[in-house]
């Protein structure tokens, strides 16, 4: 176990620094550069100000002084956003994501877990059709779509909820249903493969031979294995629901992680665009982790092996 967790300490690491050196060089072969937005002020104030971003700086020195701010935890102020360190701009704008992100979960277990496993247990029906039909809509469907029809039938037309912005508690509803919606479609097809390969084991042939029950079967014995899969599935896709979707937040105007990143991106902010590429990297080495543990502690076949 603990050879385990020193061995994935290590990985996700080396996985950080390759992020943020990465995420660096790509900003810095990209054209413009963080002062190209501000106009007609004066020489020798734009002079002092690339001296202040140390942008007068050989490339390999103001790597260092990124990454030695980063291992430090000294984060310096974002460029665009003066005075705001890039830590404060993290810890306002994730709660927004993260909200959003833990609802569209729950709405896409809720619904591609049952609708999998309904379509693996009547396999070959109008059922398993039915359920497979919704679920290749899901995936067919982008996001881009979805959003706007959601927020117009059921924000503009009914007035359930608003169509945009993060300003009343229910706000997370709309973006949240419409992720949840398609990620269960791939939940569901997940769940559908894995619990048919499940049940075809011969485990599960001799369970039946001794008199199991078609319920016992399913959630007793197969359901276990048949969600490593789905498991799989949900580590990287969990982090990259909690730094923020990016068309979701456009779509609804949110103020999440998402657009944060873009607009740092865009903006050639080289300390907010690799904090958040870092955050991006730590959550998903840790859901990926903790994805690890359960596969372990569901499949002991699997163990703790580093």
């Amino acid at each position: 176990m603990l050879r385990f967790l020193l061995s994935r300490l290590l990985q996700g690491l080396a996985v950080i620094l390759g992020v943020l050196v990465i995420t660096f060089a790509l900003l810095k072969m990209a054209p413009g550069s963080p002062l190209q937005s501000e106009r007609n002020i004066p020489d020798h104030i734009r002079a002092k100000q690339v001296i202040a971003l140390g942008l007068d700086q050989p490339v390999y020195v103001q790597l260092w002084r990124h990454l030695v701010s980063f291992a430090t935890f000294d984060f310096p102020a974002s460029t665009k956003n003066p005075g705001r360190g890039v830590d404060e701009i993290i810890v306002q704008a994730f709660p927004v994501s993260a909200t959003v992100a833990l609802a569209a979960l729950t709405i896409a277990i809720g619904i591609g877990i049952p609708m999998g496993a309904l379509a693996a247990v009547r396999a070959n029906t109008f059922d398993d059709r039915a359920c497979m039909l919704m679920a290749t809509l899901g995936i067919c469907t982008p996001s881009m779509v979805l959003g706007p029809l959601v927020a117009l039938v059921l924000g503009l037309k009914l007035r359930w909820f608003n169509a945009a912005g993060w300003y009343d508690w229910d706000d997370w509803v709309l973006p949240s249903l419409t992720l949840g919606i398609i990620y269960s479609a791939y939940i569901a097809r997940l769940t559908r493969g894995g619990l048919r390969e499940t049940l075809a084991q011969d485990f599960i042939r001799t369970a039946r031979a001794k008199g199991a029950s078609e319920l016992a079967i399913v959630f007793r014995h197969s359901f276990k294995l048949a969600c490593l899969p789905v498991l799989n599935y949900l580590g990287p896709t969990a982090a990259g629901l909690m730094t923020g979707s990016i068309v979701i937040e456009t779509v609804f105007q949110l103020p999440g992680l998402g657009q944060h990143f873009v607009g740092a991106a865009v903006n050639r902010d080289f300390v907010l665009a690799m904090a958040t590429a870092a955050f991006y990297a730590v959550l998903i080495i840790g859901f990926n982790l903790l994805v690890d543990f359960l596969q372990a502690l569901l499949n002991p076949r699997i163990g703790f092996k580093s």
